[in-house]
Parts: structure tokens; C-alpha cells; sequence
């Protein structure tokens, strides 16, 4: 049975919702992080996502990393990694 996911807005996340999320690359992620400056942290990184015009699937990667600082966009990866 599928996982279910609250999504950005509130309610649980669609099927599709959840499916965007499992076909994210990391390529695709980082692209919504380019120009941030490091250290950010957990919120940081969701701030400018989201000023950046990101995709849920991408914002509820973000909001599934650990609450820390990230050095780099190699730890953000790293973490992508971790929570996919």
C-alpha cells in the first residue's frame, strides 16, 4: 500500500504528488537551489526553493531533511540521497 504523504497545502498527498516525488532527480532538485548561499539551513533551503517557483515534489523532499545546517550543495545532495 502506498505511503501516504501530507502534501505542501494540508490534506494528503496524491497519488501523483507522490509519484513526482519518487521520479525527482537530484539534477532536477538541485536546479531549485542554484544561487543559494551556504551554510542554509532546513528552512532556508525550502525559502528559496519555493521563491524559485519549485514543484511540491521538490518542496516535500526539503521538508523531509533533517531540521540542520547544510554546508554545500554536496551535503544537500548527500541528504537528497538519504531521504529518497
Amino acid at each position: 500500500m502506498a505511503e501516504e504523504r501530507p502534501s505542501v497545502k494540508g490534506g494528503l498527498a496524491s497519488a501523483a504528488q507522490a509519484a513526482s516525488v519518487e521520479k525527482l532527480s537530484a539534477s532536477a532538485f538541485q536546479k531549485y537551489l542554484g544561487g543559494i548561499d551556504y551554510p542554509a539551513g532546513k528552512q532556508d533551503l525550502i525559502s528559496h526553493a519555493r521563491k524559485h517557483d519549485a514543484p511540491d515534489a521538490v518542496i516535500q523532499v526539503l521538508e523531509m531533511f533533517e531540521d540542520k545546517t547544510y554546508q554545500s550543495a554536496a551535503d544537500v545532495s548527500k541528504e537528497f540521497g538519504r531521504v529518497k
